[in-house]
């Protein structure tokens, strides 16, 4: 699906303080002014659970990711409709395929992978963010007892991810196919605006935490 674009979108991303515009690698406790853990979240959309994760978790600093303009842009209207911004909260415009130019070796303590794009096409599997390809980067900047989280109702894409991990290196520390209905891992969960949708017609959620 194109996705429209949003006339101003790149204006309005660029003269943000929220967001970070120069590679950052190895300054993120710089320009939180702390060393608390940071998670980021990789393909946020509209912004609702990297903004709902930092505001339910001051002591962590949050990093959103979103590679279109158009969809960053929500997330920052929805700071601006806040009577007050959570501190510990950054954004970034950039893709993926970038992201060792913005977070050093073992910089990040968690990384979130929610609904990504499925790509569908076998000639588009290296462009999957669960791809061997993507786990390989995220193994760059993750510290070493660090997690990744990834959630989709799309089994295909779900199967596809569960198969990168043995030849990425990875290792499945909890899968569930139906998160919603596992009292385990949806303990204290916090939803996505795709998730809302989708399990609201009845499409079990797929997660799981991996490590190396």
């Amino acid at each position: 699906m194109r996705l429209r674009n949003i006339t101003g979108s790149e204006e309005v991303i660029a003269n943000s303080e929220y967001v970070i515009h120069e590679p950052s690698s190895g300054k993120w406790k710089e320009i939180f002014g702390n060393d608390h853990p940071v998670y980021i979240e990789i393909g946020m959309g509209k912004g609702r659970f990297i903004i709902d994760n930092a505001l339910r978790y001051p002591d962590v600093n949050f990093i959103g990711i979103e590679k279109y303009s158009s969809v960053l842009l929500r997330a920052l209207q929805k700071l601006d409709a806040m009577e007050t911004v959570p501190a510990n909260l950054r954004f970034l415009c950039i893709d993926a395929k970038e992201i060792t130019e913005y977070f050093g070796k073992g910089e990040v303590d968690k990384i979130y992978l929610n609904f990504s794009d499925p790509w569908p096409k076998d000639r588009h599997a290296k462009r999957r963010l669960p791809s061997r390809q993507f786990l390989s980067l995220y193994d760059v900047i993750l510290k070493k007892e660090g997690k990744l989280e990834f959630k989709t109702d799309n089994r295909g894409l779900f199967d596809f991810a569960i198969e990168e991990l043995e030849p990425a290196g990875w290792k499945a520390e909890a899968v569930t196919y139906d998160l919603h209905a596992d009292a385990v891992m949806s303990k204290d969960n916090i939803m996505t605006e795709y998730e809302e949708k989708f399990s609201s017609i009845g499409n079990p959620i797929c997660k799981y935490i991996i490590s190396r």
